[in-house]
């Protein structure tokens, strides 16, 4: 019986965790919502072109280091960061389009780029 006990403590506890975890996920999702000022809608449009946006730029990075003869060393990666950090504006910008969040994402790049300039 106490063995029992222990098992639906720890099953509460992950209960527990896994409800609060949520709420702060909405939370956080909310406020971002706000501060960009979108609906429910247009922020689930763009959270989809983000993750669009970074698996298609991960995925030509990859396809052009293949050309590469480089080894997966260090070098490889450093390069890798490189050329994922060129090619995510122009991956989200492409993917930004059928999504109709091209307005968004070119104020968005802007604001990212001033501050980059600032510095």
């Amino acid at each position: 019986m106490q063995k029992y006990d222990r098992m639906l403590t720890k099953t509460h506890s992950l209960i527990n965790f896994s409800i609060n975890f949520l709420f702060h996920f909405c939370d956080v999702f909310n406020k971002l919502r706000k501060k960009w000022g979108v609906n429910w809608f247009q922020f689930t449009l763009i959270f989809c072109t983000f993750a669009l946006g970074g698996s298609l730029c991960g995925y030509l990075g990859r396809k052009l280091l293949g050309v590469t003869d480089l080894e997966k060393g260090v070098l490889y990666f450093v390069v890798y960061i490189v050329v994922i950090t060129c090619l995510w504006p122009l991956c989200v910008i492409i993917i930004s389009i059928p999504f109709g969040q091209f307005n968004f994402f070119r104020a968005y790049l802007e604001r990212i780029w001033g501050r980059i300039a600032k510095k």
